[in-house]
């Protein structure tokens, strides 16, 4: 603990996480509340550490009930979560971005943090001393931008961890989700999905045949290593084509990257496809598909976002107030966000219905394809759409298939043009599926939104790299400084993100759970006893269906007039248009939304323009103007968890008597389950005590704005409308053309 003395000689603590040291601090200093009055803001001392900027207050404000981070306060910034540190001086009238190493010629009156969960955080050093505040802000510019990966906290942090913290149970807890690292795993998913003519190849031990690809991969049994060994030169980074899943058709999913030889091009492509269709059970030629020609690249997607982040946090509403929801249109991100889905959609139809095995190919293999890969297992195997699923998803689509995390998140600040949001434009599109079909999933968008903040929070291995053999050469580097053992398990002493217990309490993790979600273990009480439901495993098949669209899982949504309206447009067109014969994809299509959905099946989202929603709690959660008091969905969230507890405690009561011989009487417990056993965050009330919604309830739980800078007010202007459930600003042009 870190004692600092602050103004009327009150006392203030910083608690510091193994490793954390303090490198510069400023008393005195004023965070601001609002930029309508200067004078509103919380006083208190501003501390730079090698792993964060904290704001101590002088006034410890009651607490609301909001996810607490267990290594972060709620002043606290990581310093790889800063994406602008900006300096002022208001008398000068001079402002200046700081970088590392940088000089800074005026004392700042104020300093502006702008960071990548976009977040925009304002303080004044009104009383603060000069010189010790411009040392502060030279500071965090500087620990802000390291010179080198291993100079972020995480190695130093981990590396205390280890040695202090060694006993600690929750080193075990990750051995849930399925890292990829070995070869069990993909054996276990082979098996999984019956991929029977794929095998496990490990000739790219040490990295042997490429640097971005896994030591272990998944290619047709046709094959041989020394083939593959052959072929791997003629690819960019030797990276052959490598399988994803299987479906129960026996197509396979399949993602390579671009061929760099001309001359051996079509010779190499005609084996390896040959292979493809002899892994099938009925020969089918595989799909082709190539990203690069069908879907935006990473330098379009990073314009959307910065234009899209301009909008929600830096604009002020002024006069393009009355043209807020056009400009996010404009911007292009849900744009984006539909054509991934769209193709994705696209791809599964030539997988399920045309039953084909699908080749993925980009020019890299570790962008697009990652997006579009992960989006239709997703839409295929409902394994992915539970909570342990979802990560050995990420980890197999993402990590350990050497998406550049570490440049495409620009960790190191060094090159902007290789910063490219896509792994956040992968959850939106995660986001919009969930939004559609809520109770296909297990987690919640909270989870979403948690999971994005952690790729900012340099103490796990899952984001802070760009391929296996990166992560596998600095983790040894590492492993040699700290003198941890060789052989040891790097999961051990550099965790992957998905040991939520090192960020989050027991309690608060319950916050990603559903309470909506149907899964295979769904229990039912039928004749006073409790069940479960068990599905007997099924082929995929075309025959799957949807909802219809104002529908969702049998109750209908707030979409009703959109697609009333939506509809409409389409029967004009269709009058003015000659009758064309439906294609197979169409009819595909056609009949999977004319019946029910089956959510442990087949799932295809919504794709006409007017079902693109916005992301409300992710991108306007720290605008204080778009928190509703009491309002959004977490009101239908606090009511359903409720609920879903009270079942529980009355399935184990059930359950209790149940197993309790005539004579004896049976154990009952008026609380339930014990609060650590509990799934749900709110819990249920007694019949005394009826519940109402807690006052800290609002649109933005489980963040709060509080202490972002704030805008003029917003009532009656077309952005409140949009908060509160209106759909005004789709165009008259965009309903005429909303078709799949």
């Amino acid at each position: 603990i870190y004692v600092g003395q602050l103004k009327y000689s009150v006392f203030l603590l910083i608690y510091l996480s193994l490793g954390e040291i303090v490198v510069n601090e400023v008393n005195f200093v004023r965070k601001c509340i609002s930029t309508e009055n200067n004078q509103e803001g919380l006083w208190g001392k501003l501390i730079c550490t090698n792993f964060k900027v904290s704001f101590i207050p002088q006034d410890t404000s009651p607490k609301q009930s909001t996810l607490s981070h267990l290594l972060l306060g709620e002043h606290d910034i990581p310093l790889t979560c800063l994406e602008q540190v900006v300096t002022v001086n208001d008398t000068k009238g001079k402002k200046k971005v700081l970088g590392s190493n940088q000089k800074l010629k005026f004392n700042p009156t104020e300093l502006i943090l702008y960071c990548k969960d976009l977040r925009v955080i304002r303080f004044c050093f009104d009383e603060a001393g000069p010189e010790s505040a411009r040392k502060v802000c030279l500071a965090i510019a500087h620990y802000s931008h390291p010179a080198d990966l291993q100079l972020l906290f995480g190695f130093e942090y981990q590396g205390r961890r280890y040695h202090e913290s060694k006993d600690l149970p929750y080193y075990l807890k990750v051995k849930n989700t399925p890292i990829f690292d070995r070869s069990s795993d993909w054996d276990r998913e082979i098996k999984r999905t019956n991929a029977s003519e794929w095998r496990v190849c490990s000739i790219n031990q040490n990295y042997a045949v490429s640097s971005s690809l896994p030591e272990h991969i998944v290619v047709p049994s046709s094959l041989t290593d020394q083939d593959l060994v052959q072929y791997a030169s003629s690819f960019t980074d030797g990276r052959i084509p490598m399988w994803c899943w299987s479906h129960s058709n026996g197509s396979a999913l399949v993602r390579m990257s671009s061929l760099t030889d001309p001359l051996q091009q079509k010779k190499t492509e005609q084996k390896i496809f040959a292979a493809i269709t002899k892994s099938h059970p009925q020969r089918n030629e595989p799909f082709r598909s190539d990203l690069d020609k069908s879907l935006p690249s990473i330098l379009d997607i990073q314009s959307a976002f910065v234009k899209l982040r301009q909008i929600c946090i830096l604009d002020p509403f002024e006069e393009s107030e009355e043209r807020w929801l056009s400009t996010i249109e404009n911007s292009r991100w849900l744009e984006y966000v539909r054509a991934f889905l769209k193709h994705s959609a696209e791809m599964v139809y030539h997988l399920e219905g045309g039953n084909s095995s699908v080749i993925l190919q980009e020019e890299e293999d570790r962008d697009l394809n990652c997006v579009v890969s992960a989006l239709m297992q997703l839409m295929l195997d409902p394994r992915y759409r539970s909570l342990i699923g979802f990560q050995s998803l990420v980890q197999k689509e993402w990590v350990m298939a050497g998406h550049r995390f570490l440049d495409r998140c620009n960790h190191l600040k060094k090159n902007d043009k290789e910063e490219s949001p896509l792994f956040l434009l992968f959850l939106d599109c995660v986001w919009q599926m969930m939004n559609q079909y809520p109770a296909a999933f297990e987690f919640t968008e909270t989870y979403l939104t948690v999971l994005s903040d952690s790729m900012w929070i340099p103490l796990f291995s899952t984001f802070l790299f760009n391929s296996s053999k990166q992560r596998a050469q600095h983790l040894m580097d590492f492993a040699k400084h700290k003198a941890i053992p060789q052989g040891e398990d790097q999961v051990v002493y550099f965790p992957p993100v998905w040991e939520w217990s090192q960020q989050f309490s027991t309690k608060d993790q319950t916050l990603f759970n559903n309470p909506m979600y149907v899964g295979k273990g769904a229990a039912c009480v039928q004749n006073g006893e409790v069940k479960t439901f068990k599905r007997k495993p099924k082929a995929y098949s075309s025959t799957l269906r949807g909802p219809p669209t104002n529908l969702r899982n049998g109750v209908k949504g707030g979409e009703e007039t959109l697609t009333r309206r939506s509809s409409l447009a389409n029967e004009l067109k269709s009058e003015l248009t000659p009758v064309k014969d439906e294609s197979p994809s169409e009819r595909f299509f056609k009949d999977w939304f004319s019946r029910p959905a089956d959510l442990q099946g087949l799932l295809i989202p919504l794709l006409m323009p007017s079902h693109m929603a916005f992301w409300k709690l992710f991108f306007l959660r720290w605008v204080p103007e778009a928190c509703i008091s009491k309002g959004g969905p977490v009101t239908t969230y606090h009511k359903l968890s409720q609920l879903v507890d009270e079942i529980e405690i009355l399935q184990s009561q059930l359950r209790q008597y149940k197993g309790t011989s005539p004579g004896n009487t049976p154990l009952t417990s008026s609380g339930g389950n014990p609060t650590d056993q509990r799934r749900m965050y709110f819990q249920a009330s007694s019949p005394d005590d009826p519940s109402t919604p807690p006052e800290y309830l609002t649109s933005s739980f489980p963040f709060t704005p509080t202490g972002n800078l704030s805008r003029r007010t917003v009532q009656g202007t077309p952005i409140s409308k949009f908060l509160n459930g209106a759909r005004i600003w789709l165009s008259t042009e965009t309903l005429a053309n909303d078709t799949v």
